[in-house]
């Protein structure tokens, strides 16, 4: 891997919404990350079966998706719009069916592009189907194959983005963020997790490289976001959701190690850390994600973001129209505040910024480290480390640091019961070996190896 060694960004007044020193084009010209933020849409079916019998229905709905979104855009003049079609497990189990879907959003957005002066890009994101099988074979099968087959059609066919929430470590992470064990997170997330990442996107990459797609990112949603969501239902400590973020940045910031350039995909709400290390630009979401999840996080989240999305919504009858061309709207206007805040140069940006981050970041740890300060303090002992490893550690005890710092000036609510978290989670992570071996052998004598096969990750 090429170890990024510095910032991109060192000074926490330039980490701001639409703007990245590196912006990405698209094939279609749209420039993410210089100076413009975009929507990004990122719609699901209604609840129905996926089978021969319904397939002329699933076609039906992405087409209709694509149309009624590219049609309110233009109406709302939208200057540009990404589409993510994350596809459904069957639609990878049979490439051909996520293929011609993606065949008929790219001709519907085709149809589309220049109403009104709209640009359009498709992001594509498979389901890592890997994880179906336990344990997992992580580099060979039938099930990997139809993942990479995905990806090479997808590109082939004129896929703009390239993207996918991998999960390599996940079968160690589920039980380790259930019973608060930060070293088998940290195992999960910087051992398992980086090799597998390393593997997985040096194969995205090179098809990237061999049709004119965009190699996008990846994002630690299946680590991270099931932390967030076990806390906000109280199954675990805030605060341990906020090291884990931090640590999952480490993670996701291996597939820029092996060639991508983003933006990165928006349910990694580690993106602003991999913006401050990389300057690729991010797709972030928050408050427009309630749809798919609830978060602490809403408007701290679109602080830096260069593309705002909603996650995942169905395509269900709203009142005011079916619920993807709701989302669109949305995120249009949202987008349309944070663009006219630019307009007014520097000063406005940064304004409506720190608008978002303190409305946040004093009222949740998972929020109070996103606050650009905190994630420039984060990302500068993550490139400092010489190893994903020291890195996991690394961001861990800076978060434990930044948060008791933080509590302890009246800038972030933790409430007294996880305050003892922070020095629980401290002393783990200092007693932790800093040899890279030694921690690999001892947690494969502590964590269940029936559940994954080391083989598979190099080990």
């Amino acid at each position: 891997m090429n170890r990024f060694s510095k910032l991109a960004i060192t000074n926490p007044r330039e980490l701001h919404f639409g703007v990245a020193p590196h912006p990405v084009t698209t094939r279609g010209g749209l420039v993410i990350g210089g100076g413009t933020v975009y929507p990004e849409l990122n719609f699901t079916l209604p609840t129905m079966s996926i089978e021969k019998s319904t397939w002329n229905t699933v076609r039906n709905h992405y087409q209709q998706i694509a149309a009624d979104a590219c049609k309110r855009a233009a109406q709302l003049e939208a200057p540009g719009v990404v589409f993510e079609f994350e596809t459904l497990p069957p639609m990878v189990e049979r490439p051909e069916w996520g293929i011609e879907l993606v065949r008929i959003l790219l001709e519907e957005m085709q149809r589309n592009n220049g109403h009104g002066g709209l640009k359009t890009a498709l992001r594509f994101t498979p389901n890592d189907l890997r994880e179906m099988e336990r344990p997992p074979l992580m580099r060979r099968g039938p099930l990997y194959e139809n993942m990479l087959a995905s990806f090479e059609a997808a590109a082939a066919a004129g896929a703009d983005l390239l993207s996918i929430e991998s999960v390599g470590g996940k079968e160690v992470c589920d039980d380790a963020l259930t019973m608060c064990d930060i070293d088998a997170v940290i195992f999960a997330l910087t051992i398992l997790g980086a090799r597998d990442m390393d593997f997985l996107w040096g194969k995205i990459s090179d098809i990237a490289s061999r049709h004119g797609a965009v190699c996008a990112g990846d994002t630690a949603c299946g680590f991270a976001n099931t932390a967030m969501v076990l806390a906000e239902n109280g199954y675990i400590p805030r605060v341990f959701a906020a090291v884990v973020r931090a640590v999952a940045a480490v993670r996701s910031l291996v597939a820029y190690e092996k060639g991508a350039v983003g933006p990165g995909k928006d349910c990694g709400y580690e993106n602003p850390f991999l913006k401050a290390i990389t300057g690729c630009p991010m797709a972030m979401e928050g408050k427009t994600a309630a749809c798919a999840h609830l978060s602490p996080v809403g408007n701290v989240a679109a602080a830096t973001c260069d593309l705002w999305s909603n996650e995942s919504v169905q395509n269900i009858k709203l009142l005011g129209g079916m619920a993807p061309t709701c989302s669109l709207e949305q995120l249009i206007y949202d987008c349309r505040l944070m663009n006219q805040a630019l307009a007014d140069g520097p000063t406005g940006a940064r304004r409506l910024r720190d608008w978002l981050v303190q409305g946040d970041a004093g009222l949740d740890p998972q929020a109070y480290i996103l606050a650009p300060a905190n994630v420039i303090a984060i990302a500068k002992v993550i490139v400092e480390a010489k190893t994903p490893y020291l890195a996991g550690k690394a961001a861990a005890l800076a978060t434990v640091e930044l948060l008791n710092e933080g509590a302890a000036a009246g800038e972030v609510r933790i409430s007294e019961r996880e305050q003892p978290w922070l020095d629980r989670i401290g002393t783990a992570v200092n007693a932790l070996p800093d040899d890279e071996n030694a921690f690999i052998g001892r947690m494969l004598e502590q964590v269940d190896t029936t559940r994954f096969i080391p083989a598979e990750y190099g080990l």
